[in-house]
């Protein structure tokens, strides 16, 4: 059945066109689509015999609340949302000074293995539809009732796995009748899929790329983030370095900062070292722990922060929201698949 949300304009002008529909009929669509209508019947501007053929042959995708956590500590909220197979992802909305970012899933599950991530557990199960990874920003708006300024590509999955589906939502998101987020207000991470990397950049987008890092040697790295002995750190920094001459956008490199695995004074030279002249900056993470993980969060975060930039190198550390919520990613999903859930939507929302 057509997925209309997943279709452009152009793509939605051509459907109509084979139903005998005027070109207008299109852009209608589009826009009722965008702003989370959950039923044909709602497309009050369409004719109730074309709504009925809408119901009858297409795909509406609605995704429930399963759960809705809200931190006492800043706002913010974290849901996972049932999809329409029966499988769940996970959301967050982030307040921050400069608006507020959302911060979306790719995938259901993620097969890149990483040790320190909820996400990975129990592997992929299937890849979003550009419809599902849209309806988290319109849906986490409509049901907030906040206006949503940012958004990350940080949640559960690899995006580049995903990658053609990815794009497609890239460019629903951003398009001037629907939510019109600009590509500059867009973040997308990766665990270093170089092919994806190189053919990314040559579609020169204007978006944010991060790249979670993570360490700076390859036996280190192989150990966190299994990705790595595919890879290897030299050829993703070659990437990296031809990713910026390409599209001129820097990098953001995410570092986890893992209590005695990556956080020691000579990783932080070697870091400083890898990224010698090359524009960009490292945003060092807190390690939120992962029950079925050993690894524990770093207490030098600080001090990694302060002799990275005596190196010159720019470091910034993220501030940590939701910690009271599990608002890392994985960890929602991942306590729903445990403990084995069959409340319904409202019973399981709070």
């Amino acid at each position: 059945m057509p997925d209309l949300k997943s279709m452009t304009p152009e793509e939605l002008e051509v459907y109509f066109k084979e139903l005998g529909q005027p070109k207008f009929r299109a852009m209608q669509v589009f826009r009722w689509l965008h702003q989370g209508v959950e039923s044909f019947d709602g497309m009050t501007n369409l004719p109730k015999a074309l709504r009925e053929k809408l119901k009858a042959e297409c795909t509406l995708t609605v995704p429930k609340v399963e759960r809705k956590q809200v931190s006492n500590l800043d706002g913010t909220i974290k849901y996972l949302w049932r999809l329409g197979d029966g499988n769940c992802v996970e959301t967050v909305l982030m307040r921050y000074r400069h608006g507020n970012t959302v911060c979306v899933s790719s995938q259901v599950g993620c097969n890149m293995g990483c040790v320190f991530c909820a996400s990975t557990l129990g592997g992929k199960v299937r890849d979003l539809t550009p419809a599902e990874i849209l309806d988290q920003v319109i849906f986490t708006k409509k049901d907030s009732g906040e206006a949503i300024s940012n958004i990350v590509m940080m949640g559960i999955g690899e995006p580049l796995d995903n990658f053609d589906h990815v794009l497609r939502f890239l460019t629903l998101v951003n398009h001037p009748e629907g939510i019109n987020i600009g590509m500059r207000h867009i973040s997308l991470s990766t665990c270093g899929l170089v092919n994806k990397i190189d053919k990314l950049a040559q579609l020169g987008l204007q978006l944010t790329l991060s790249v979670s890092l993570h360490a700076p040697d390859d036996e280190t790295r192989s150990r966190l983030m299994p990705v790595n002995r595919s890879v290897g750190v030299d050829l993703l920094m070659e990437t990296c370095r031809r990713y910026f001459e390409t599209t001129g956008r820097r990098i953001s490199y995410e570092y986890a900062m893992v209590d005695g695995v990556n956080d020691g004074d000579e990783q932080a030279d070697q870091l400083s070292q890898l990224l010698k002249g090359q524009p960009g900056h490292v945003n060092l993470i807190p390690l939120n722990e992962v029950a079925e993980s050993p690894l524990k969060p770093s207490r030098r975060v600080r001090q990694f922060q302060q002799r990275l930039e005596s190196h010159g190198v720019t470091a910034t550390v993220r501030r940590k929201l939701g910690g009271d919520i599990d608002a890392s990613c994985g960890q929602l999903r991942r306590k729903r698949i445990m403990e084995g859930e069959t409340h319904t939507p409202e019973e399981g929302s709070t």
